[in-house]
């Protein structure tokens, strides 16, 4: 049987329930996995208990003998799991600030209890006091193109320690909730040798990696309460007892996660096909606009550069500032914002986190890269969009636009990775826990955002489009791997330019992605002097005469601008050169020597240079010695100046406020 077959199958299975409907006409993903859940939030106990029915398809060949499951939330049941040995600190000290998910019963079709043959694995660090992956053996392996069916009673208690998911007060953000299947890889995707699970533990600097699924997940909490979820609500149902529920479906998205919250104000707009379902607490409602409009710059940059938003709604949360601890998280088709109550209008700090949440919906959902393994393939890519889009639509000051000090989204990035004391300690080839001395956010965002922005500058931006409308078209809900995006990069460059970069970039990659060097180029001097005529002894064979050196008005003036790569990294770099009469020269260096001259002789002198005068090397960890100018103009130290008073200015005035 086919596993399409098989699929329909399991849809099949699991109940429909009353009032659900197919959200799209046809699957946009293989939705290889499938939850049908009942959660019964309960606000006192701090609980969610849920009844469970769900699916995995094995689509492969191989006959499976075992599942992986992720137990995300035992993360928090002590100092002494993985999460928190790299963390450091504890969950807390009372038995109310712990998290924990407790299976109480798992069967399969048969009625097999499964529960026996579980056990818990670590096997990212063999943490024997980690419980955040199991291992169950079957009674029976899964063949190749057959289904396994599970159902299971579990128990989440959510942590007060809110990190992505937790509770403050009767604030709740239920995310990474539920038993869930790790990924089965066969032979050759993403590179794997052998098939078998991908199933990572909870690490505290790490996020997720999920196969797209079908959820149906009904929500029970107290009456007075407003929810937000991955899903669509089908209906809302008063139970009578002082609880309702609500009913959601979600299709082809890698993570459900929910809100619930009686302090939420609910406001809404549309972009084209999606309905937008903003939750903020009143004291933010002043921001409801912001967020939209930003939300709605994101889905049509992305749409135009990327590709379309496949589903007809959206919901996003600028949580309470006491669930802080939640902001700035994503879940496909929910996410969460981060601001403060009363932030002005000129700190983009909401649009920013609204940009970038929402951006992971393409990379980390739809095209749904292994956050684990390859985080730069997210975060990295993410960031790079997030400040184009910034940048684009604030006036390329997507982080600070105030009329007397403005700051670039790109600009700050860049600036976190430059001054980081430890860019050089790792490459961005590492997993996300792996990264030393405290540089993952630094590698996996900053460094890797600089490295694409670098990549648009040499090939040009609407290549940078192209090459990430192919990447979407090729892999959208296929899991890709770092080398499927440099595959996709190479063919696209070379369709657009020909062989300009050489048959392939993978040059480019080995040094920034995969290598530790950094990038600086700078001018070294410039000189200039007559071109004079001999004077001295001239000796011949025959004879010696002495030649007098002769003033001539017009002589021609020699030239020369030295540079020098005091970096590892060898990239090709655009050179202006200005002259006394006016004229520019825009040179061109591969940049591959350490040191490089260019020499002219001529009536005119040279009197500035700049290597890459439109910043396209992000790179380069030091753009003031780019340039140098054979007299110095003093207007810069006055701009100078002039800037230091702004910016004091500035914040005397956001000290005031």
């Amino acid at each position: 049987m086919k596993s399409q077959y098989l699929i329909l199958l399991a849809l099949l299975v699991i109940p429909v329930r009353a009032g659900s409907q197919v959200l799209v006409s046809s699957p946009l993903s293989p939705r290889i996995t499938g939850y049908s859940i009942d959660a019964v939030l309960d606000p006192q106990a701090k609980t969610v208990n849920g009844k469970m029915k769900a699916y995995w398809v094995n689509v492969t060949d191989d006959s499976v003998p075992d599942i992986w499951l992720h137990l995300y939330l035992n993360a928090f049941s002590s100092n002494k799991t993985t999460f928190y040995r790299e963390k450091g600190g504890s969950p807390g000290s009372k038995p109310d600030d712990l998290g924990w998910v407790k299976i109480e019963s798992l069967t399969d079709r048969r009625g097999n209890n499964l529960l026996p043959a579980m056990k818990y694995v670590s096997p990212d660090d063999d943490n024997p006091d980690d419980r955040s992956v199991a291992r169950i053996i079957l009674p029976q392996a899964v063949a190749g193109k057959d289904t396994l069916f599970l159902e299971a009673e579990f128990e989440s208690k959510l942590p007060s320690d809110i990190t992505r998911t937790g509770y403050s007060k009767d604030f709740f953000f239920v995310a990474q909730w539920f038993p869930k299947f790790g990924v089965y890889e066969p032979p050759g995707m993403r590179g794997r040798r052998e098939g078998g699970w991908n199933c990572h533990q909870f690490h505290a600097n790490s996020e997720f990696y999920s196969n797209h699924s079908v959820y149906e997940v009904n929500i029970t909490v107290p009456a007075g309460y407003v929810v937000g979820s991955g899903g669509i609500t089908l209906a809302e149902e008063d139970n009578g007892d002082g609880t309702k529920t609500v009913r959601t479906r979600a299709e082809d998205i890698v993570d459900f996660a929910w809100t619930a919250w009686p302090g939420y104000k609910v406001f809404t707009d549309t972009w084209k096909h999606v309905n937008i379902k903003l939750l903020l607490p009143a004291e933010k409602s002043n921001l409801a606009e912001r967020h939209f409009t930003a939300v709605k710059y994101a889905l049509g940059y992305l749409e135009e550069n990327v590709g379309p938003y496949p589903w007809n709604y959206l919901t996003f949360a600028d949580p309470p500032v006491m669930g802080t601890g939640a902001g700035g998280m994503e879940y496909t088709t929910l996410f969460t914002s981060m601001s403060v109550p009363g932030i002005p209008d000129y700190i983009l700090l909401p649009e920013m986190v609204t940009v970038h949440e929402f951006g992971h919906a393409f990379f980390m959902g739809i095209i749904a890269t292994n956050e684990f393994e390859e985080p730069w393939l997210d975060e990295g890519i993410n960031s790079y969009w997030e400040q184009r889009i910034m940048d684009h639509y604030y006036g390329n000051a997507g982080i600070i636009n105030h009329p007397l000090f403005k700051i670039s989204d790109k600009s700050m990035a860049r600036s976190s990775y430059i001054a980081s004391p430890s860019r050089q300690a790792a490459s961005n080839a590492g997993y996300s826990w792996n990264y030393p001395h405290g540089t993952y956010s630094m590698m996996s965002y900053m460094k890797a955002a600089a490295i694409l922005h670098t990549l648009t500058g040499m090939v040009g931006e609407e290549t940078m489009n192209e090459v990430f409308r192919e990447y979407y078209r090729k892999w959208a809900f296929r899991h890709p791997s770092a080398g499927d995006f440099i595959d996709v990069v190479n063919a696209t460059v070379l369709k657009m330019h020909g062989d300009r970069f050489g048959s392939d970039l993978n040059w480019f990659f080995e040094q920034t992605i995969f290598g530790t060097g950094i990038c600086d180029y700078k001018v070294i001097n410039i000189i200039n002097r007559k071109a004079e005529e001999f004077q001295g002894l001239s000796i011949q064979p025959d004879s010696s005469f002495f030649v007098e050196r002769k003033k001539m008005p017009d002589t021609l003036n020699y030239s020369v601008v030295q540079l020098q790569r005091d970096g590892e990294i060898q990239l090709p770099v655009e050179v202006l050169i200005r002259f006394d009469n006016g004229d520019e020269i825009l040179e061109k260096w591969d940049g591959k020597s350490r040191v490089k001259d260019f020499r002219y002789t001529g009536k005119r002198k040279v009197t500035q240079v700049k290597i890459d005068p439109e910043y396209k090397n992000q790179m380069d960890i030091n753009f003031i010695n780019n340039s140098m100018a054979e007299r110095p103009d003093r207007k810069p130290l006055k701009r100078l100046f002039r800037r230091i008073f702004s910016i004091m200015i500035f914040f005397m005035d956001f000290v005031i406020i």
